[in-house]
Parts: C-alpha cells; sequence; structure tokens
C-alpha cells in the first residue's frame, strides 16, 4: 500500500510525515546537516547546542572543501618530452623533469616547455654580396629548445631574437661571400658559417635555442637582373664544359704524345747503336784490309775497284761503256729491260737477271783485260 493511499498513516518515507511515529522512516536531511554542523563547530572551538547552531553558515566546511580544492589545484603532469619551469611568488625556484608534480596555487606559475620538439624559422630577403650584387636568398632554420629556464626567463620573445639573430648571420656571411659562390659554388660553405655565427648570438644572448640545422633552400639574383643572370650562368656553364672537353682531348692526345716521344726515343737509341756497331765494324775491316793491301796491293787495289763498281752497278738501272779508243758508247737500259721482263711475265725474271749477269761480267772482263795491257805496256818501257 502505497504511504499516501487511505490506510497508509500518510508515512512519508523521506522525513517525519508529521506522524507519531517519526522513528519509522531515514532521517531528514536537514537535520543530519545541522548534526554535522555542530560536531564540526566543537571541533573548531563554535560550541553551542542545538537550537544555537541553526542560524549560523557552514564556515568550517567551506573551508575543507576550499582546503581540498586548494590541495588537488596543486598537481599537474609533466610528460617526458617536457620541462617545467617554476616560479615562486615571481621568481626563478625550480625546472622540473617529466612526472606527477606539486605546487602551491597562486603562489607558484608552472610553465611547460616541449625540449624535443624540432622547429623551423624560415626567413627571407634581398642581400648585398661581397662583389657589389644582389641575391635573393631563402634559409630555413631547424631549431629546438636546449635550456628551458633560459628560454622562459632569459629573453623576452625568443622567437623574434631568434629571426633577428638569423638575419644577421646570414647577411654577414653572404656579405663576405661572391655572388656565384652564394648561388652555385659555396652554397654548403655558406649554410655552415651562418649556423655557426648564428649559434654564436643565440648563446650570447642566453635564449636557450640549440640550432640543428640551417639550409640555404634557394638563392638567385633579383627578378629585375634575371634575364641577364641567366645569360651569365649559361656562358659559365659553356666554359665549364669546353674545359671539360678540353681536358678529356688533353687526356687522349698527352698519352698519344707521350707513347711516340718514347718510341722516338728508343728508336735513336737503336740507331746510333747501330751505326756505332757498324762504324766498329767498318773500323775492324778496315784494318783487316790494310793488312791485305800492304801484302799484295796490286791484287787489293783491284779487288776494291771491282767491289766498288758492282756495288755502283747494283744500285743504277742504266750502264754506259766507253770502249778506250772508239768513238762509241755503249748504252743499257737495265730499267727498260726489267720492266719488260716484268711485263712478259714472271717466267721472264730469270732471263733478265741472266743478262744483267751476261752484261756484268762482259765489262768486268773488259776491264781485265784493260789493266794486263796496260802493265804489259809499262813492263816494256
Amino acid at each position: 500500500m502505497a504511504w499516501n493511499e487511505p490506510g497508509g498513516n500518510n508515512k512519508d518515507p523521506w522525513g517525519s510525515g508529521g506522524g507519531n511515529n517519526r522513528n519509522d522512516g531515514p532521517p531528514d536531511l536537514d537535520e543530519l546537516l545541522r548534526k554535522l554542523q555542530r560536531k564540526l563547530g566543537g571541533l573548531f572551538g563554535g560550541g553551542g547546542g542545538d537550537t544555537g547552531g541553526e542560524g549560523r553558515f557552514p564556515w568550517a566546511l567551506v573551508a575543507i572543501v576550499v582546503a581540498v580544492l586548494y590541495g588537488l589545484l596543486g598537481f599537474y603532469q609533466v610528460d617526458a618530452n617536457e620541462q617545467a619551469v617554476v616560479l615562486r611568488l615571481g621568481k626563478y625556484h625550480s625546472s622540473e623533469t617529466s612526472g606527477l608534480h606539486w605546487n602551491p596555487p597562486l603562489i607558484d606559475s608552472v610553465t611547460k616547455v616541449n625540449m624535443t620538439e624540432v622547429r623551423t624559422e624560415r626567413t627571407t630577403g634581398q642581400m648585398l654580396t661581397e662583389d657589389a650584387n644582389i641575391v635573393e636568398v631563402v634559409l630555413t632554420v631547424q631549431w629546438h629548445i636546449d635550456d628551458a629556464e633560459s628560454f622562459v626567463l632569459r629573453v623576452a620573445d625568443p622567437l623574434k631574437s631568434l629571426q633577428e639573430a638569423t638575419d644577421s648571420a646570414l647577411r654577414h656571411v653572404v656579405g663576405s661571400a661572391t655572388l656565384n659562390g652564394v648561388i652555385s659554388q659555396s652554397r654548403t660553405q655558406v649554410s655552415a658559417e651562418t649556423q655557426e655565427r648564428l649559434q654564436q648570438y643565440l648563446d650570447l644572448y642566453q635564449t636557450g635555442i640549440r640550432v640543428d640545422v640551417v639550409n640555404l633552400t634557394d638563392a638567385k639574383a633579383p627578378r629585375e637582373v634575371q634575364d641577364a643572370f641567366d645569360d651569365v650562368t649559361k656562358a659559365r656553364e659553356d666554359e665549364v664544359r669546353l674545359q671539360n672537353e678540353a681536358q678529356a682531348y688533353a687526356n687522349q692526345v698527352i698519352p698519344v704524345a707521350r707513347g711516340s716521344a718514347q718510341r722516338i726515343l728508343e728508336e735513336a737509341e737503336a740507331y746510333k747503336a747501330r751505326v756505332v756497331e757498324l762504324a766498329r765494324g767498318e773500323t775492324v775491316r778496315f784494318e783487316q784490309l790494310l793488312n791485305e793491301y800492304q801484302q799484295a796491293p796490286e791484287v787489293t787495289r783491284e779487288r776494291l775497284y771491282l767491289d766498288a763498281v758492282q756495288d755502283v752497278m747494283s744500285n743504277t738501272s742504266k750502264v754506259m761503256v766507253d770502249v778506250e779508243g772508239g768513238n762509241n758508247v755503249m748504252y743499257l737500259p737495265l730499267d727498260k729491260l726489267a720492266e719488260r721482263s716484268a711485263d712478259n711475265g714472271a717466267q721472264r725474271k730469270g732471263v733478265t737477271t741472266q743478262v744483267v749477269d751476261e752484261v756484268y761480267q762482259r765489262v768486268v772482263d773488259r776491264l781485265r783485260t784493260e789493266a794486263a795491257n796496260s802493265r804489259r805496256s809499262r813492263d816494256v818501257r
């Protein structure tokens, strides 16, 4: 039967119900709060009876709740890639690493900083080179936080300081290089020098920033003179190409020339050795011939004469014989005879050789006969 139906004796399950059976249901919530207030008042020295505590505000309860909330708000978590910079009453207190930490709120302020995140800063601008040329440069800087305390406290605006230091370092390095070096030849060197100088500036300012990489992503002449610069670049490329072709040609020709020179030297040495040995042989032969001549001058002389005639006849194609006491000169065209024999074929070669030998033998016999007649006439006289 419901509590509010007839016969239910008006028993309210949530309160006293105004009936006589007050203790049959659960206690009243207001009554429980009053009892708790009285107990807390006794703990904090408030004292008071049943009637005196009903009109007071529960300050002790509020204080406990506030204390609990204050304690809970003081807890914070620092991740593994972070550091927390703690300021107590506006003054640096400590730097906390990863983990769960507690600091009193309103007294300490905590600033978390990501120490492993790699960030990128980009700068562009037109700069003057050492050779008085203007170049447009695009530079990117990758960096991370190395010192959380310096990054948070030492510099008012670390990012602005980084940008200004990057511009200063880049302009100093570009101003010490040529246009051609910045654009093509020395880009890696420009990046390395810029990174070194930039890190010096950041350490001097105590920014707590560590530069990882500096990349010179783009470097070109201004658009107003881009066409002329392209022509200059093409001319330089042609120069390099021609130099490479010339070097390749030199690499091809020089070894051949050196080989030819070495061959000529070796041939000269061989000719020298041959001539020297031939001269030595002729010297020995002459000495032996001299001995023979001293023993038989006439025979040796005739022999030498015949050898000389044989050498001359063997090296000429024409023979002219002058007969002593006659007016006729005998002309023997040996070259024509040789040509005629060559036209007749290989079988006629032997005949031509035989004719030449017969003519030679006749000339030799004639000369010997004349020499004998001359000796006889001298003997008669």
